[in-house]
């Protein structure tokens, strides 16, 4: 009953963000980018549900907005870093030898930096953009997903059907398509959905830091970081992103779990 209660509300959680990205699109309170200095740093109200900022902005409306900058960069991140980790994974966990060699040289030398110094790294040399954050941020995730792409080409490629695709003829290009590929997926699903959290949470620390999403553009990270001189006297200002992240990564969090426990062979009893 707890796991199932877990699960819920991961959905509900995410099934929230979905819904408040949707009605972005087609309702907002307010234009976020709009600047109104007769209600500069106005309380939570029935005007501004989630008060207005320094700039007289108002918060919900600009959270919303940063909800669907956040969730897009998130998804673009992980599908590339997706896409890149099963290219990689699967040439060196099925071909070995010395594309083994190579390849997870290059990966451990990417492991050997922190994520987040890496990504900085990274878009200092590109500069600030959407497109440097994905870029940056993929990179910086890749050898997490290399690897476990890479353990299940390993142990898939001993199994007696690749064995008969490769005696049957078929060259190494089919046998990664029709089957490596196929049972390496569950594993990658499952940290693909914990590397949306991992994204989410990377972008709004860069953003935090200044060198994420670019200004006027407003995302959950830029947001906090604005709210730190007004910590005590516009406490609103925090709390609003804050808990968009918060709520994120734990509805996130909790259906990777449910996820994990549905695609795990062990509880398919």
């Amino acid at each position: 009953m707890r796991g199932r209660a877990h699960q819920y509300l991961g959905f509900g959680l995410v099934g929230l963000l979905l819904l408040v990205i949707l009605t972005g699109f087609v309702w907002l309170p307010y234009d976020p980018l709009a600047i109104d200095l007769d209600n500069v740093l106005a309380p939570p109200s029935w005007a501004h549900w989630l008060g207005t900022d320094q700039f007289g902005r108002d918060v919900a409306a600009r959270a919303m907005l940063g909800a669907r900058i956040s969730a897009f960069i998130a998804l673009q991140t992980v599908a590339l870093t997706v896409l890149a980790g099963l290219i990689v994974g699967l040439a060196s966990g099925f071909l070995r030898g010395w594309t083994d060699r190579i390849l997870m040289t290059f990966s451990d030398a990417l492991l050997a930096f922190p994520g987040i110094l890496l990504a900085l790294s990274l878009i200092a040399v590109l500069g600030q953009s959407r497109h440097s954050i994905v870029i940056a941020l993929s990179i910086a995730y890749l050898p997490s997903v290399v690897r476990v792409v890479r353990a299940a080409a390993l142990s898939i490629r001993e199994r007696e059907y690749v064995e008969a695709s490769r005696a049957a003829g078929d060259g190494p290009l089919y046998t990664v398509w029709r089957y490596v590929l196929p049972n390496a997926l569950p594993p990658v699903l499952i940290i693909a959905t914990s590397l949306f959290g991992w994204v989410v949470l990377s972008e709004s620390a860069l953003s935090f830091l200044g060198v994420g999403v670019p200004a006027p553009a407003p995302t959950w990270g830029n947001m906090l970081s604005s709210a730190r001189p007004y910590m005590a006297s516009a406490s609103w200002l925090s709390i609003a992103p804050g808990l968009c992240i918060v709520a994120t990564l734990l509805g996130i969090n909790m259906l990777g779990d449910a996820l994990r426990d549905r695609l795990d062979p062990r509880n398919a009893a």
